[in-house]
């Protein structure tokens, strides 16, 4: 389950300051590891960070890759830097060939 829109739009029912992680650390993981909710912590009144399990920061970065991944075919198609399809398979077996 990737890091939904609705998701984001809690960040400020979970906000913390600084001061609080230095006595409720533990606390606030399991929090974010049951609720999967991120924590925004605040320092001097200001979001200074966001405190996320792991699970969905690994999902955030998968996604991430993916959206770089798209925006690079995109440019390419753009750019006119394609090959046909026949192309491809012609390239892929001529690789499979020179081994």
């Amino acid at each position: 389950m990737l890091f939904a829109l609705e998701d984001a739009m809690k960040l400020g029912t979970n906000i913390r300051p600084i001061s609080y992680i230095k006595t409720h650390a533990a606390e606030m993981l399991q929090q974010i590891n049951d609720t999967r909710n991120p924590i925004v912590i605040t320092q001097h009144g200001l979001a200074k960070g966001v405190l996320l399990d792991t699970r969905t920061y690994q999902e955030m970065i998968d996604a991430i890759g993916i959206l770089k991944l798209l925006a690079q075919g995109e440019h390419d198609v753009e750019t006119g830097a394609t090959e046909s399809h026949e192309d491809a398979i012609d390239g892929a077996l001529q690789a499979i060939d020179e081994r």
